[in-house]
């Protein structure tokens, strides 16, 4: 531990007071902030310390319900308030700070009125509770809120009347509230400069105009037009008017138009993974986004596989058939070369996201892709061309706390895409479905939930062609980050009555890991991960399982943690020693 600020500092207690109460004076005290401090401050920081805590110390109190406290802090036996600031002692010895708190108080009278109906309910307050401060502003700010729910957005505290009897070390509380009008939406107007046009603004907020105002609306609003990746800042302004229309100034700051970013993962058995993108916001004047984005994997890896390449593209554009519907077209070439095939592919697409609520979004597409895949895993290497129309459908429900770094919640993506093989079938089977689920938890324990433990579970499933025929990039495999860690990258597949070994047409994967945080920037994990492949469309046992597992290292950083994991194989056939991954973002 460092120098202190000064040699001592005392805090003492007359009467009763629980440690709980202790632990908040202290937490809110300069002084004891600069006790911990590993530099030494000056004496008029001291001096200014003390006698800025008098107030906080005395607020903190009001907050727990004490409301006859005495406080008095001592400088070297001198009251700090009576020192004059400009004339600090040179040197400070001992700090002494001796709180009286007196009698807890609880609430006598304790009412808000007029409340709207469905107005949100303060627990505590009532009579016989105690006598919190931090209520009492809770309670008066519920009845605002509960006015404004229902339309009247100038609502507030007209009068209070607060008395502390301290006889009966009661706090009788009585708050009026004037409602206002009732307003409803009025017109909504850009009031800052943007290359984005006002039309659109207006249109991506989706302020319904002419109902009934809900500030809940506006905050909506206001999360929309953040959402679209073009605005710095937002700002909804309400602007009553003379009549029962309430308007809406709308100010935002424009990003700059144009972004470029990189990625970098590496795996011992992988090797490394390059990616880049090219970024426009608002190419069209309406936020409208343009994305390229290229990628370069499994460059230098020891498993054998070639390097694969792709580059693809995506247009979106905000709020087209409502402020909450999102429109997308995408195009992209791919080469893939793995051990059983070697596929090149061109593909198309379109589809809408639609965003249920904050939580809950579902999307939409059709795609439509031509693909020359080379089957190196039938003797002479024969080539096939497939053309495939599909519509690839998702829901998201996303309930986690934070997204890159989650400490509570859950995350559900299910995904389902029927597909017509144009060409290229040739078991008869032209028609499938292929539907792959994602579930995700993640609970926190102890003080700032500094250990957290989290779960995965991924189900896949192919039904219609046989694997022969279907497109490789439908079929599964395990092993890798993004499945089994410590197994080499896919390389669990499915063997098939006719003995060939081949991606499978049903996948399972199970992973747990616990997350324990060792200092504010750096965390450890443990993790065991778990996956099957089988040749059939439903898992029914009949095939194959790996494991692994290992330890990790996190160090946080503002685009998430940088993750680095080591891990050994634990089960399965297909283990080829320790691997090792460094990415960025949790595995899940």
């Amino acid at each position: 531990m460092g120098a202190s600020a000064f040699d001592k500092i005392d805090f003492q207690y007359a009467g009763k007071a629980p440690d709980d109460l202790r632990d908040s004076l202290e937490a809110v005290s300069l002084l004891a902030e600069l006790r911990d401090d590993e530099e030494k401050a000056p004496p008029q920081d001291v001096l200014a310390a003390a006698q800025g805590d008098y107030t906080r110390l005395v607020e903190a109190l009001y907050a727990q319900g004490y409301y006859g406290p005495v406080v008095r802090i001592q400088v070297d036996g001198r009251e700090a308030a009576t020192i004059p600031p400009f004339n600090a002692p040179s040197q400070i010895g001992t700090v002494t700070v001796t709180v009286q708190p007196g009698k807890r108080f609880k609430f006598g009278a304790a009412q808000v009125a007029p409340l709207a109906p469905d107005s949100p309910e303060t627990e505590g307050f009532r009579r016989g509770r105690p006598a919190l401060a931090t209520v009492v502003r809770e309670a008066a700010q519920n009845g605002v809120t509960g006015w404004r729910a229902v339309g009247h957005a100038e609502a507030k505290i007209a009068d209070q009347q607060i008395t502390a009897r301290h006889d009966a070390a009661r706090l009788d509380v009585g708050v009026t509230l004037d409602p206002g009008r009732r307003y409803r939406f009025g017109d909504v107007n850009v009031t800052s400069e943007s290359a984005v046009k006002p039309a659109r603004i207006r249109q991506i907020a989706g302020i319904p105009r002419g109902e009934t105002f809900d500030p809940d609306a506006v905050e909506k609003a206001a999360q929309r037009l953040r959402s679209t990746g073009t605005f710095r800042s937002v700002v909804l302004q309400e602007q009553p008017t003379a009549g029962e229309d309430l308007d809406i100034g709308i100010e935002v700051v424009d990003r700059k138009p144009r972004r470029i970013g990189a990625g970098l993962e590496l795996s011992s058995s992988e090797g490394v993974a390059v990616s880049g993108f090219w970024l426009h916001r608002n190419i069209l004047g309406g936020a409208e986004r343009f994305r390229i984005e290229g990628q370069a994997s499994q460059l230098g890896g020891t498993s054998g596989n070639k390097p694969d390449y792709s580059l693809s593209a995506r247009f979106e554009k905000p709020a087209v058939y409502g402020a909450d519907t999102l429109f997308f077209a995408t195009a992209g070439i791919s080469r893939e070369d793995e051990p059983d095939y070697i596929s090149d592919t061109l593909e198309f697409g379109v589809g809408v996201s639609q965003e249920f609520s904050d939580t809950l979004t579902g999307e939409l597409g059709f795609n439509l892709s031509r693909s020359e895949v080379t089957d190196l895993y039938l003797p002479g290497d024969p080539t096939r061309t497939l053309d495939v129309f599909s519509m690839p459908t998702a829901l998201t429900w996303d309930e986690r706390n934070v997204t890159l770094n989650p400490t509570d919640g859950f995350y559900v993506r299910a995904d389902a895409e029927p597909f017509t093989l144009l060409s290229g079938a040739e078991s008869g089977d032209d028609t499938g479905l292929r539907f792959m689920l994602d579930a995700r938890a993640y609970k926190g324990f102890g003080e700032e939930d500094k250990v957290v433990a989290a779960v995965r579970m991924q189900f896949g499933s192919l039904s219609g062609p046989d694997a022969s025929s279907a497109p490789p990039d439908y079929l599964f495999y395990s092993g890798g980050g993004g499945t089994v860690r410590g197994q080499p990258y896919d390389s669990l597949d499915a063997t098939y009555d006719n003995g060939v070994e081949l991606g499978g047409r049903s996948f399972v994967g199970l992973s747990g890991e616990l997350r324990v945080g060792v200092t504010d920037k750096i965390g450890v994990v443990g993790f065991y991960d778990t996956g099957y492949i089988g040749p059939e469309s439903v898992y029914d046992g009949s095939g194959n399982w790996h494991a692994g597992a290992g330890l990790g290292v996190r160090y946080d950083t503002p685009v998430g943690p940088i993750r680095v994991d080591v891990a050994g194989p634990v089960s399965g056939d297909t283990s080829d020693g320790v691997q090792f991954y460094i990415g960025i973002g949790q595995a899940f």
